[in-house]
């Protein structure tokens, strides 16, 4: 690391890290405005991928990664990683800001077909982006874990809330006995404390994570039940104690993300668990 380098103010958000990326990088030797390419195009890779796999992705070697983050001012590539992770937590916008993005792009102005349009873009995205990267085995492992408690207990709070609250509805149709932890009164705790080392959880949650969520998760790993779960991140909350992670990530259109790809897996859960548990 050079002495400019040793005494340059790393930027601490994405937008400032970009702005610096752009303004030097046509005096970046050729490695590093390679992987500088790589990174401005492919953000969300460089917040999850190790600097093995972004090295291998971007055609570079990792000690590249490394003088690339130096070179802004970082100690090393997992301090930069943190700025693109902060990036997708930043992400998530009020809805007040959502409205407001809707009226920029004039779109509350027009008709209403023009926000269902958005809408089912979202939708296709979410399920073809799911389609192309979905994991067979973590989902068959999920039915698996889910198929042989003895109980199932649902916990999703918050926007989640509606996928737990059908998978119930299924469950209970298809004869596969649930709780549905759905925290009326303050009883979540309560609902979820009946819980042992022969049920299964299914814990499903998004950032900005639910609390709750991620509370009684923890709480059921402590009380020996086998956890599965829905989440949009590796670095999710609820990712670290599950037994089986079924990642997902939705798509969105101003600001508000489709739940298409979460109901789709919801779905196959709840038919998928049913038939394995009629074979045996």
């Amino acid at each position: 690391m050079t002495s400019d380098e040793q005494t340059m103010q790393a930027p601490q958000d994405f937008e400032t890290l970009r702005a610096s990326i752009l303004a030097r990088r046509p005096d970046l030797p050729k490695r590093l405005a390679q992987a500088a390419h790589y990174a401005l195009g492919n953000p969300d890779e460089i917040a999850f991928g190790t600097a093995a796999s972004v090295a291998q992705a971007a055609a570079v070697q990792p000690s590249t990664l490394v003088r690339f983050a130096q070179a802004f001012g970082y100690q090393g590539f997992s301090e930069l990683q943190e700025v693109f992770r902060a990036r997708l937590r930043d992400r998530v916008l009020s809805y007040d800001e959502r409205l407001s993005r809707m009226r920029k792009h004039g779109i509350a102005a027009s008709r209403s077909s023009l926000i269902l349009d958005g809408f089912i873009e979202a939708t296709e995205r979410s399920v073809a982006d799911f389609r192309a990267h979905a994991d067979p085995d973590a989902l068959e492992r999920a039915v698996d874990l889910l198929a042989r408690a003895d109980t199932i207990y649902l916990i999703g709070l918050r926007r989640s809330f509606p996928i737990t609250s059908y998978m119930s509805y299924a469950m209970g149709k298809l004869g596969v006995r649930n709780v549905l932890v759905d925290a009326v009164a303050g009883m979540a705790a309560e609902q979820a404390s009946f819980m042992s080392a022969k049920d299964a959880v299914l814990a499903i949650s998004f950032a900005p994570y639910a609390s709750e969520t991620v509370a009684l998760t923890t709480s059921a790993k402590a009380r020996g039940a086998r956890i599965a779960t829905i989440t949009d991140s590796v670095f999710s909350p609820i990712a670290s104690p599950a037994d089986v992670l079924v990642e997902v990530g939705e798509a969105d259109f101003e600001g508000f993300r489709s739940m298409a790809a979460t109901m789709a897996i919801a779905m196959t859960l709840c038919v998928a668990v049913a038939a394995r548990r009629g074979e045996r």
